[in-house]
């Protein structure tokens, strides 16, 4: 049995802890795998990081010894208050607890418009509204380095022909990079599924906030649900129903972008769908 897992049980019992499932509760104990969290980060000492889910704390010790500020968002009271107690101990002045729901943080209220970096464990039922709320986020983060349930990453990190509308959502605004998967046998209590660690490094181009750009994205992704509105059609039918526009002209369109006029929407890269929605935009309202 391992160090960190002796202390993970001893802790939930002292706490009267019981993980639940509905919190994304299941506690890693391999420190090997928080040094991998670590070093995929990138963290450099002048970095602010914004940690969700921070748990016991093991990881967020490690942050704080990396970086000049630690936000640590969790949700759990009694884990929060723990954390408190923990930071104050330790003698640790660079975090701060906050005891919030992280799909209703405002990370302008704490970070004053500075850079920032995300690190998270986070609960698999979150993943697709966190992603949307901080990529499409006026403040955007630099980079996020996760813990995600391993189909996930590999849904966001996919290819032609496997994609998906997740993977142009998150692809449109950060390179996507699985760094590791990581095995159910790691957490406590082990979860159902295996897990992977992914890094997301933000686009430069979305430093600064172009004006403007918000209505473009919404457009753009317009296009997008609508080419993936029926999985077993061509993007041809499903943009003509949803464009509201006759198939023989979609089909020319497509022609005209030398695209085969029997793609569906799976086969089409990202750059494939930017040089589409140039093509398509008068008809995207």
């Amino acid at each position: 049995m391992s160090d960190l897992l002796v202390k993970t049980r001893e802790i939930c019992r002292l706490l009267d802890i019981k993980p639940a499932r509905s919190k994304g509760q299941n506690f890693l104990i391999n420190e090997k795998i928080y040094d991998d969290i670590i070093a995929a980060a990138d963290l450099q000492p002048t970095d602010t990081v914004l940690e969700i889910g921070p748990g016991l704390g093991f990881l967020t010790a490690k942050l704080a010894r990396q970086v000049k500020r630690v936000i640590a968002v969790e949700l759990d009271d009694k884990l929060a208050d723990y954390l408190q107690m923990g930071v104050g101990s330790q003698d640790i002045e660079n975090v701060e607890i906050v005891n919030e729901d992280i799909l209703r943080f405002r990370a302008d209220a704490y970070l004053f418009g500075q850079d920032y970096k995300i690190v998270a464990n986070l609960p698999y039922n979150i993943t697709s509204i966190f992603l949307r709320q901080f990529l499409t986020a006026e403040h955007k983060p630099r980079s996020l380095t996760l813990m995600l349930q391993k189909e996930v990453a590999e849904r966001i990190a996919a290819l032609p022909p496997e994609m998906s509308v997740l993977a142009i959502s998150v692809q449109y605004y950060a390179d996507p990079k699985i760094i590791r998967t990581v095995k159910a046998g790691n957490f406590w209590p082990e979860p159902e599924v295996d897990s992977a660690i992914i890094k997301l490094m933000v686009k430069d181009s979305f430093f600064p906030t172009v004006v403007g750009q918000r209505e473009k994205d919404k457009r753009f992704f317009r296009l997008v649900k609508i080419g993936f509105s029926a999985k077993r059609k061509m993007l041809k039918n499903n943009l003509a129903g949803g464009l509201k526009i006759e198939a023989k002209i979609v089909e020319n369109i497509l022609v005209e972008q030398q695209f085969d006029p029997k793609i569906r929407a799976e086969e089409l890269a990202l750059t494939d769908w930017q040089k589409l929605f140039a093509a398509f935009a008068p008809f995207v309202v």
